[in-house]
C-alpha cells in the first residue's frame, strides 16, 4: 500500500523541480530568520538568489550537531517560540539536551511521513499498532503514535519497556503491527519463548524496527522468531524524527527517502566533497518543507549510501541503505577498521545473548586495546539464579566460543566479557552507548 501515491510516485523530473522550489524558500527563510544560518552563508559568499539549481545546494555550508549546543536552546528556530506547537529534545553527552520545535504544520509533516511509513511496512487502516516506542521529550513515540491515527490505524501508545505489559496486550488487543528497536523486538521474542508463547499464537505480522543501526543477521532472527516481516525505519531528531525514510515490503532493499521533505547527499566525512549513487559516505539532509526549526544540510554521522535504481513498489524516492556505521563510531584499532554492526553480525546468532553490547577501546602504553561487553539473555542468566559471576564454567565455554567468531571477523583479539542482563548503563532514553573511546583521555 503506498499511503501518498500522488507524492510517493511523482515522476523525477517534477519531484526535483518541487525539490528546488522548496529549497530556494528554506534558504531564503534561513537567511532572514537564523542568525546562524545567515552569518554562514555571508561567510560562504552565498546569497540564497544564487540556489538556482539543485546542485547548488553544494556551496551551501553544513549545519552540525554542536550548532544546536552552541545555540542551545532555541537559536536556530525559524520562527519565535510563540508559533510553536510542540518541543522534543534528546539527551546531549555534555549534560544539555538538542532541542527542536514542531509548529503546527511541522506536526502535520511529521504524521504524514509516519504514514507513509506505517504504509509501506504492512499497516492498513483497522489495524491494531502497537507503538513500543517511547513517549516524551525523545522523538519516537509521538510521531509514530500521530501516523498511525493518520492512516487509520487503533493505536495502543504502549511506550517502550516493560515486557510482561507488552506481551499482555499483544495477546488481549490483538496486535497486528508494532513499532520499537530491533532490540527491543529480539526481548520480546525472549520473552514470549520463555513463557510458553509460540509465534503463532499472536496476530501480529509486522515490525516497524529502528532507532538503532542493526543487521540483515539480526533481521532474520527476528523474523523467524516472531514469525513477522521486520522493516527498517530511518530518522533523527534534528531532520524531524522517525519517517526520514522506510523500507518497502515489496524489496526490504534500502529505506525510500521522502525526497519530498528531505533532500539528502552523501558525502566524503573527510573531504566534503559530494558521492555519486552506491558510494558509501556520510549522509546530509537539508529540509525542505519544515517551519520551525529547518536545517541545511545536516550532518548526520551515520554511514550510508543512495540507490536511486527504480523499486518494484512503485515508489521513485531514492532508497538510502541500511546505516553501516557512524563517523564518530568507526574505531581503527591495530591498523583495523571495526565497526559496531561487525560485533553485531558476528554475535547475533548465539543463543545465549542478548542484542545489548558495548566496546571500550583503550591505549595503555601503545597498543590499542578492544573491551567487548555483552548482556547474556534472561534465560541464560537464570540457570546460576542471582549469582552470575562470569566465572562459571558454561559461561567460560561460552566466552571462549565468542572471542573466537569475534577474531574470525575482525581479524583481532578482542578482550570480552559476559555481563547479566541489564549490568551495561543505559541513557534516560533507554539506549547504550554502543562505543566508548578512551584513548583520547588523558
Amino acid at each position: 500500500m503506498i499511503w501518498n501515491e500522488r507524492a510517493e510516485t511523482m515522476p523525477r523530473a517534477q519531484l526535483e523541480a518541487l525539490q528546488l522550489r522548496r529549497l530556494q524558500d528554506v534558504v531564503r527563510r534561513v537567511s532572514e530568520r537564523v542568525p546562524l544560518h545567515r552569518a554562514r552563508l555571508a561567510e560562504a559568499h552565498v546569497a540564497p538568489d544564487q540556489i538556482r539549481t539543485l546542485e547548488d545546494v553544494g556551496r551551501l555550508p553544513f549545519t552540525r550537531k554542536s550548532d544546536f549546543r552552541d545555540t542551545y536552546p532555541f537559536g536556530l528556530f525559524a520562527v519565535p517560540l510563540s508559533e510553536t506547537v510542540r518541543i522534543h529534545a534528546s539527551s546531549g553527552t555534555t549534560g544539555k539536551p538538542t532541542v527542536v520545535g514542531y509548529t503546527a504544520n511541522d506536526i502535520k509533516l511529521w504524521a504524514e511521513v509516519c504514514a507513509r511509513s506505517l504504509a509501506a511496512s504492512g499497516a492498513r487502516p483497522g489495524d491494531v499498532f502497537q507503538n513500543a516506542y517511547g513517549y516524551g521529550l525523545f522523538t519516537g513515540g509521538l510521531g509514530m503514535h500521530y501516523g498511525g491515527e493518520l492512516l487509520g490505524l487503533v493505536v495502543v501508545p504502549a511506550s517502550g519497556g516493560n515486557t510482561e505489559r507488552q506481551i499482555m496486550l499483544l495477546q488481549d488487543f490483538g496486535a497486528t503491527i508494532i513499532a520499537c528497536t530491533p532490540s527491543y523486538a529480539l526481548t520480546l521474542a525472549e520473552a514470549l519463548e520463555a513463557r510458553g508463547i509460540r509465534r503463532g499464537d499472536l496476530k501480529l505480522r509486522y515490525g516497524v524496527l529502528g532507532a538503532e543501526p542493526w543487521t540483515e543477521a539480526m533481521r532474520d532472527e527476528i523474523e523467524q522468531r516472531l514469525g513477522i516481516t521486520a522493516v527498517n525505519i530511518y530518522g533523527l531528531s534534528e531532520v524531524v524524527g522517525p519517517g526520514v525514510s522506510n523500507e518497502c515490503l515489496e524489496e526490504k532493499n534500502g529505506a525510500h527517502i521522502f525526497e519530498d521533505h528531505f533532500l539528502v547527499e552523501v558525502i566524503d566525512p573527510r573531504t566534503d566533497k559530494q558521492l555519486g549513487p552506491g558510494e558509501v559516505g556520510e549522509l546530509t539532509f537539508t529540509t525542505l518543507t519544515k517551519e520551525a526549526l529547518p536545517v541545511i544540510r545536516y550532518r548526520t554521522g551515520d554511514i550510508a549510501s543512495i540507490n536511486p535504481e527504480p523499486c518494484r513498489c512503485g515508489r521513485t524516492f531514492v532508497r538510502m541503505s541500511r546505516v553501516m556505521g557512524r563517523t564518530d563510531d568507526m574505531l581503527i584499532i591495530r591498523g583495523v577498521n571495526v565497526y559496531p554492526t561487525q560485533i553485531e553480525a558476528a554475535l547475533v546468532g548465539v543463543a545465549e545473548l542478548s542484542p545489548h553490547y558495548q566496546l571500550v577501546v583503550t591505549r595503555d602504553r601503545t597498543l590499542d586495546e578492544l573491551d567487548v561487553s555483552i548482556e547474556v539473555n534472561e534465560g541464560f542468566a537464570k540457570q546460576f539464579g542471582g549469582s552470575f559471576t562470569g566465572e562459571e564454567p558454561m559461561v567460560q565455554e561460552l566466552t571462549m566460543r565468542c572471542r573466537q567468531r569475534l577474531l574470525g571477523v575482525l581479524g583481532i583479539t578482542a578482550r570480552l566479557e559476559l555481563v547479566p542482563p541489564g549490568k551495561l548503563p543505559r541513557s534516560e532514553g533507554g539506549k547504550l552507548r554502543r562505543v566508548v573511546d578512551n584513548r583520547q583521555v588523558k
